[in-house]
């Protein structure tokens, strides 16, 4: 059995997460199309999706963050969800659910953070 969240820490400029890699393309690691647009968005797009309690019910959806690591920092749009609730089975890619802090983000932010 996994460890399930419904909520996540408190979101401040300051808030530290988990940041994790994820295609939110078409045949990527993200399943089907974002939750946000019903949309794949190419690996060269800085996206994002939040774990459950940050997403809030969508609340996120389509506004931009801004992610900082390494002394650098990268704006990123929220387009979906990192499900804290469910997981292991296929609309989830057979994943476990996601932490409580995760930032799931497209290759496009790795890449802004390492230049």
């Amino acid at each position: 059995m996994y460890t399930t969240f419904k909520c996540s820490p408190p979101v401040s400029s300051h808030t530290k997460a988990q940041l994790t890699l994820n295609s939110f393309e078409k045949g990527g690691d993200g399943g089907g199309p974002s939750e946000c647009d019903n949309q794949y968005h190419n690996d060269d797009t800085p996206v994002v999706a939040l774990s459950t309690g940050w997403f809030n019910n969508r609340s996120r959806c389509l506004h931009n963050i801004t992610i900082s690591a390494n002394g650098k920092s990268v704006v990123a749009m929220v387009v979906d969800e990192c499900d804290s609730t469910m997981g292991c089975d296929q609309d989830h890619d057979y994943q476990p659910p996601c932490s409580n802090n995760i930032v799931d983000a497209s290759k496009a932010v790795w890449k802004a953070l390492a230049e």
